[in-house]
């Protein structure tokens, strides 16, 4: 007697990872694309809140692996690292859209310093070299959100769907 193996790549679960891998992907090679052709250099808190999608991206393609070889157990935990992740990641958007909007103060890595200057040769060497990328000032915006804006709404999109798809890998329908 033969048993029918449910096909796992049309469970929720790898659907709803699928959405996380490609969603992430199309997002970091967006923002990549707005560094290199658009010439729109990121601020040390932009830099930081690509580390969400440089972890999320791989993690998911293992979750979506995990799914395939029914290790679902082990599917859920990465979904919900991935979700964490996320969640911090909008956390660091709506910090730097409201430090951009005056609400707080940014952070003081967006200061530009290059450390400290010891004569006057080096203070008009470095100031000739250094451009400051200031975190509390908008380059871009659509929709009134800037970049960090619209990380902070697209950040938490994917937290939801990663977390969906951490509790659809453990409870088959």
């Amino acid at each position: 007697m033969r048993v029918e193996q449910p096909n796992v790549v049309q469970s929720p679960a790898y659907f709803l990872g699928s959405l996380v891998l490609f969603g992430a992907t199309a997002i970091i090679l967006t923002a990549l694309a707005f560094e290199h052709i658009g010439g729109y250099a990121p601020c040390p808190l932009c830099l930081q809140q690509r580390y969400a999608y440089y972890a999320g991206i791989p993690l998911a393609f293992f979750a979506l692996v995990a799914i395939s070889a029914d290790l679902r157990r082990l599917a859920a935990i990465l979904f919900l690292v991935i979700a964490i992740a996320f969640l911090i990641n909008t956390g660091l958007g709506v910090y730097q859209s409201g430090a951009e909007w005056g609400w707080w103060p940014g952070p003081d890595s967006c200061s530009g310093g290059s450390g400290v200057v010891t004569n006057a040769k080096d203070l008009l060497s470095s100031l000739e070299t250094t451009s400051v990328i200031r975190c509390d000032e908008a380059s871009w915006r659509f929709a009134q959100l800037s970049f960090a804006g619209w990380n902070a709404v697209l950040s938490l999109i994917l937290f939801t769907l990663a977390l969906k798809a951490a509790f659809a890998s453990v409870y088959k329908k």
